[in-house]
């Protein structure tokens, strides 16, 4: 009977659940998005375009390995073991060909360079990432030629053909090349296509062999190598015959799908960003949603409380209540998780394309969408629906029968204790969290936590919210009153609707806390990086590239030119100290103090050279190193090294947390070229930009650069990683952002009977639309107090915690666009319902049943 009539309640109360559908709706979509973006980097492709003519592929090993033992009870042992991801292209030694090539089934070894080689020239559409290779392994695409020849000599180079049509190259062209040295210019030999069409993630030039090895500088290495089969052998057999051969060395064979991942590094690293943020964003919705779905549950059932006496008072038992309340929940909820998770798709295509737009995924990472997030989606919104209902109907469910007689049903005078044991104690909760973050100093540790503790103190402030409300309208009744018999009107309901009330400060305060924690946190840590770098950099000049970087060459005519006394070039990547990553910077040791300052807390500087290593300060308390201890690293590309540690220094945000020779990172990066050349002068040298501009007039793409010039160039980049972190959290705020219109909009639109009341007492329509107006910005005032206060307590916690110093920073102008969006999303959401319901005739609405 209880199906029956939550059926014909949902069917004829279409508008009371409409809220409720919208929340669980939006919802459902959200955690498909993030399950899909999840779902991508566990599972998404990586296709191959270089080797797609490669059935097996012979790489290096891309991970650094740990394996410890733990002794157990019993004498047992517990063996883990671990793996992380290098930066840099790990390369195999050149002997491993002359092993493959002896494996029976082979019928050819092809090794394979993989280098930087950026063409300079205009070239339209899309920039894309270009590559050189020895001709000799165009053979693995394959690649054959269109129009010209294959190069000959050092001085020769052959082009694919996407890339000749947007740059307009011909055989005969000249084209110039930067690539891991100094650039050069080529005489385009020919123009080469593939039988599987034109690449479209990547260009590709070729150079004859030997001037392949060259470019590549990585002597008695190769970066694959390409195994054709035999006639009569199939991938899998030859497959195995090559890894039984290549066992005991760090070597991977990889067959079909797995092939993609060694061509596109890239790609492959950001698996592991995709499902780290996809994570990061599905537990942060998912813990909102909860929020905003309980809450709009919790009205809901609330404007239904006449409605749910009047059936304890007709013999409903309390557990048929909460059984037909739990039904029309997962009705509800049922239908709202379907068309969530298919509006989802969309939505996580959207963001799968700016997330490529933005850098932050390549194109390479196709998304995947499978069924598994839609059918979570439905999971969580029917739990979400039913948790919801179970919660607000066991309060519901005590309504005494002679409740139902009376006139007007009145909120409890105070909230009942549990209600305010569970805030209290998500409010302890919230504080400890914010403790802790003030005391971690790593960004991937606290980014996590920041968010967690936003949405427990936003959860406290649920459960505590006709306390607060109260609380609040003790201080604001005098204001409210100045505003006329509105603002008396407002006081009055504020006082004796708090928990309601409560119901729509909660999204807002958590909307504001969130959005300015997400604007904030990044101007935190930037603005702190960048004064420590401010301080530290002692040179009046910077050399920027706007292409790979600057080379070697151009460094070197840069420390001839008169006046100048030190130049050093900076090269970045990053390491693991065991499996710990670390960003790390290489420098050029000569002149080293004199163009940089990283204050220096222990050690020295002084006599800075190739077997030596300088620390941060967070770096040496967590690896437990001081001055002159060894310091074990695995480089970019895998290779291990042992350095002495020289010097410890305080600036770690403004400079990276290790500080190695320029030479030993160049030679084990990807990019060797300097990311920027810091230029120190003489005082009374006279040496200025037009000097050192001419020094490097005959290089592509270098600049110089004031401190002041390199300072806003910085900015830029931190203002980017502002854009992809308000990206990322973008779903979450837009869904508490329809939270805060769709409870305002139920909240208000559920009063028609109040206002008609009104109406008959003698107040006038726009008495009416007056007060709701001070409601509104009775609400906006908590809401943005409590959002403010979370938000500043948060991100100064995180302050402390990553910078050492509780400056958190605040941007006014977009601090007050969010007040202002939030104030014009409240003012809507309360007077566009009111204004519906003040259409009807207050005598007809008074008269009309239920």
């Amino acid at each position: 009977m209880m199906l029956r009539y939550a059926l014909q309640t949902v069917r004829d109360r279409k508008a009371g659940f409409l809220g409720a559908f919208v929340a669980l709706l939006c919802a459902a979509a959200l955690v498909t998005a993030c399950g899909t973006l999840l779902e991508t980097g566990l599972r998404g492709k990586i296709r191959t375009e270089r080797y797609a003519a490669t059935p097996v592929l012979v790489s290096a090993d891309q991970n650094v390995h740990e394996t410890t033992v733990k002794e157990k009870k019993g004498g047992r042992t517990k063996t883990k073991h671990k793996a992380k991801p290098v930066a840099e292209r790990a390369w195999l030694p050149a002997a491993t060909v002359d092993a493959v090539r002896a494996v029976p089934g082979v019928e050819r070894a092809v090794p394979e360079l993989t280098f930087q080689a950026v063409p300079l020239v205009e070239a339209a559409g899309e920039a894309l990432p270009s590559y050189g290779h020895a001709w000799t392994s165009a053979v693995l695409t394959p690649f054959t030629l269109t129009e010209g020849r294959a190069p000959q000599g050092g001085g020769e180079v052959v082009v694919d053909r996407a890339l000749a049509a947007r740059a307009g190259l011909k055989p005969g062209s000249e084209l110039a090349v930067q690539s891991t040295g100094e650039p050069r210019t080529y005489r385009v030999s020919g123009v080469a296509k593939t039988d599987r069409g034109d690449l479209a993630r990547q260009s590709a030039l070729f150079f004859g062999d030997d001037e392949a090895r060259r470019l590549a500088a990585r002597d008695g290495q190769v970066s694959a190598i390409g195994v054709l089969p035999a006639p009569d052998v199939g991938t899998t057999e030859l497959a195995a015959r090559v890894e039984q051969a290549l066992r005991g060395t760090t070597a991977q064979v990889a067959t079909g799908d797995e092939r993609g991942p060694v061509e596109f590094l890239d790609a492959a690293g950001a698996r592991i960003k995709l499902v780290s943020m996809g994570g990061a964003m599905g537990g942060t919705s998912l813990l909102v949603a909860i929020l905003v779905v309980v809450g709009t549950f919790a009205l809901s059932v609330q404007q239904r409380y006449r409605e749910l006496a009047l059936l304890r008072a007709i013999a409903a038992t309390p557990r048929q209540l909460r059984r037909m309340i739990g039904r029309e929940a997962l009705l509800v909820g049922l239908a709202a998780g379907v068309t969530g998770a298919l509006a989802g798709l969309p939505l996580a295509a959207w963001l799968h394309g700016r997330f490529v737009d933005s850098g932050v995924v390549p194109a390479t990472l196709e998304r995947t969408a499978g069924i598994f997030p839609m059918l979570a989606a439905v999971a969580a919104s029917l739990l979400g629906a039913w948790a919801a209902a179970r919660i607000t109907g066991r309060r519901i469910a005590r309504i005494r029968p002679a409740e139902a007689l009376a006139e007007a049903a009145v909120e409890r005078g105070r909230p009942r204790w549990i209600r305010s044991v569970l805030g209290v104690l998500l409010l302890a909760g919230g504080a400890v969290l914010v403790v802790v973050l003030g005391s971690l100093r790593t960004e991937p540790a606290s980014t996590p936590v920041t968010f967690l503790a936003v949405v427990v103190l936003a959860g406290a402030v649920s459960l505590l919210g006709p306390l607060l409300v109260r609380a609040a309208t003790a201080l604001l009744a005098g204001p409210l009153r100045l505003t006329g018999p509105g603002g008396h009107l407002a006081t009055a309901n504020l006082r004796g609707n708090a928990t309601r009330m409560a119901s729509a400060v909660t999204p807002l305060a958590l909307l504001i806390g969130m959005t300015c924690t997400v604007l904030f946190i990044t101007p935190t840590l930037g603005d702190a990086a960048r004064a420590q770098a401010r301080d530290g950099i002692r040179a009046q000049w910077v050399l920027a590239a706007q292409g790979p970087g600057v080379t070697r060459e151009a460094a070197e005519r840069i420390r001839r030119t008169p006046g100048v006394t030190a130049a050093t070039e900076i090269v970045h990547s990053s390491v693991r100290v065991g499996l710990t990553k670390y960003a790390a910077q290489g420098v050029t040791p000569a002149g080293l103090t004199r163009t940089w300052d990283p204050e220096v807390t222990g050690g020295s500087l002084d006599g800075f050279g190739e077997e030596n290593a300088a620390v941060s300060e967070l770096a040496a308390d967590q690896l437990g190193l001081r001055p002159g201890s060894p310091l074990k690293l695995t480089l970019g590309d895998g290779t291990p090294v042992t350095l002495t540690v020289s010097a410890v220094y305080a600036r770690g945000l403004g400079f990276g947390d290790l500080t190695l020779p320029h030479r030993l990172v160049a030679a084990h990066a990807d990019n060797p070229l300097a990311r920027s050349v810091l230029v120190a002068t003489g005082p009374d040298a006279g040496t200025g930009r037009e000097q050192l501009a001419a020094a490097v007039a005959g290089f592509p793409g270098v600049r110089v650069l004031t401190a002041a010039d390199a300072d806003a160039a910085r900015a830029e980049r931190q203002d980017a990683g502002a854009e992809i972190n308000l990206l990322a959290m973008g779903l979450v705020l837009a869904f508490t952002a329809i939270a805060v219109v769709n409870t305002l909009a139920m909240s208000t639109a559920e009063r028609f009977r109040e206002f008609a009341m009104l109406r008959l007492a003698g107040a006038e329509r726009r008495q009416v639309l007056r007060m709701l107006r001070a409601e509104a910005l009775a609400v906006l005032l908590i809401g943005t107090a409590l959002g403010s206060g979370i938000a500043l307590a948060v991100l100064t916690a995180f302050s402390v915690g990553m910078t050492g110093a509780a400056a958190p920073a605040v941007l006014p102008v977009a601090y007050a666009v969010v007040v202002g969006v939030a104030g014009v999303l409240a003012l809507a959401a309360t007077s566009l319902p009111g204004r519906v319901a003040l259409r009807v005739a207050p005598v007809a609405v008074a008269t009309a049943k239920g």
